[in-house]
């Protein structure tokens, strides 16, 4: 995925030798039988962004970490990429060209890759009825189809064994460091994805290598809970985060941060977990600036991989480092066990996180560095080089419509997402910050790899 002329808007049109994209202007519908998988894709159609929405809709029901969400989407995205790129000259192969006999299909190409893929990745659902759609929308004629088929399940294919032994389904046994500060259950589970740390990226990296410093800069508990950095982190948290005031705790979060709190949540399964809704706002920024096909295939196939490999850096910061740093909601609760002359206990405090029930919910693993600070990084650092601007405004409703946010450059958005953990009630801002600087960090060794 080098530099080449329609790596980016602007750039020259694809040659079409031995290619035929073939596109109706039919709107995209939900077309599904079996499992409640597929969900209704943007219109009008477009092969990348109406694969990558019903990606969104197998995330929301089947939940799950946000590790594994991520990897399935660039498994997809990727097997997209390599598909389209055998068709038409993009740039690097990711895992290889696929063999092309004759004219084939580009939207079949694409739209047989991310079938496979899926069926491969989500076997209890059924995709059937979208490929079904997809194929429709093309006028190609049936052998130019089957020859864009035969690529596209060839690219994917490849992409699902290439990832077989990526350690994703690695059983580990996390035992917490059960001393104050170290993390510790905030709910019935025990601790999710201890492992991801260790999974084998997408990009050319290797685990550990963007592990930030330790909060703080502390290497140890004992430093850090009594650190006026850190009573400064947990009032703040305390004040902004709760769920309400309580006879301790006076909560001054405004009506418009709960808003902000609330957007970028997902935490919950039943959503679409912190990177569908950045691949959504992707798709609007795509539509927006009216991307073809392969700048399309090209664009999320980076962030794919960045989205990834950013799930793998912000868990091996969770893990596998000298401090899994308990949640707000314990070190409020507990705070008479820090050692902190600045800090007092407030038992009664609870998060703005919620569960369905209303139940405080908190998620299952260690606070720092933040997941979704990391995610937000890596996706506005590749839309900033692929745009070679910040200045990309956009609005976005969040799951279930209920609240729209506008946002007139890609950094607004990266640090609201950030901050919003605070508002939560479920971070810290240096899981906020070093979150994001971490994501940036992947975004760049992406982007300097594959644009």
């Amino acid at each position: 995925m080098s530099r080449s002329p329609d790596g980016r808007p602007g750039g020259a049109r694809p040659r079409r030798r031995a290619v035929l994209l073939g596109l109706t202007a039919g709107a995209a519908t939900a077309l599904t039988t079996g499992l409640p998988l597929a969900r209704a894709a943007d219109a009008p159609y477009e092969p990348v962004l109406y694969w990558s929405k019903i990606l969104e809709g197998a995330v929301k029901a089947t939940g799950g970490a946000p590790g594994p969400a991520a990897r399935a989407a660039a498994i997809m995205h990727l097997a997209m990429y390599d598909a389209a790129n055998s068709l038409v000259p993009i740039g690097r192969p990711y895992l290889a060209k696929q063999p092309v006999l004759g004219t084939a299909s580009l939207n079949a190409a694409i739209a047989t890759a991310a079938y496979t893929a899926l069926r491969a990745l989500y076997p209890s659902g059924s995709f059937d009825g979208n490929y079904g759609f997809a194929l429709s929308q093309d006028t190609s004629s049936q052998t130019e189809k089957d020859k864009g088929a035969a690529v596209g399940r060839g690219a994917a294919q490849a992409l699902v064994q290439a990832r077989a032994n990526d350690g994703e389904a690695a059983t580990v046994t996390y035992t917490p460091d059960g001393v104050p500060g170290s993390w510790r259950t905030t709910g019935p589970g025990p601790a999710v994805t201890p492992h991801w740390g260790r999974v084998t990226p997408f990009g050319e990296s290797t685990p550990g290598q963007f592990r930030p410093g330790p909060p703080g800069g502390f290497t140890t508990y004992q430093d850090l809970l009594r650190s006026s950095q850190y009573a400064e982190q947990l009032h703040e948290v305390r004040v902004f985060g709760g769920h309400s005031s309580t006879p301790l705790t006076t909560v001054v979060r405004t009506p418009e941060q709960s808003d902000i709190g609330r957007f970028w949540a997902n935490d919950l399964d039943g959503t679409y977990k912190p990177t569908s809704q950045l691949y959504q706002h992707a798709r609007i920024i795509a539509r927006k600036q009216a991307l073809t096909p392969t700048q399309n295939v090209r664009l999320f196939a980076v962030l794919s991989i960045a989205l990834a490999d950013a799930a793998v850096a912000a868990w091996d910061a969770k893990y596998d480092t000298p401090i899994d740093l308990w949640r707000p909601v314990s070190a409020i609760n507990l705070a008479d066990s820090d050692g902190n002359p600045a800090t007092t206990p407030d038992p009664a405090w609870r998060p703005l996180s919620s569960d369905l029930d209303g139940s405080s919910y908190t998620p299952a693993f260690p606070a720092y560095v933040s997941g979704h600070a990391t995610f937000a990084g890596a996706w506005g650092g590749v839309l900033r080089t692929y745009f070679a601007t910040d200045a990309v405004a956009f609005s976005a409703t969040t799951d279930g419509g209920t609240t729209t946010r506008r946002f007139n450059t890609l950094s607004a958005a990266t640090n609201e997402n950030a901050i919003s953990r605070i508002y939560l009630g479920v971070h810290y801002r240096w899981d906020a910050e070093q979150g994001l600087a971490t994501g940036e960090n992947v975004a760049r060794n992406v982007t300097d790899t594959y644009l």
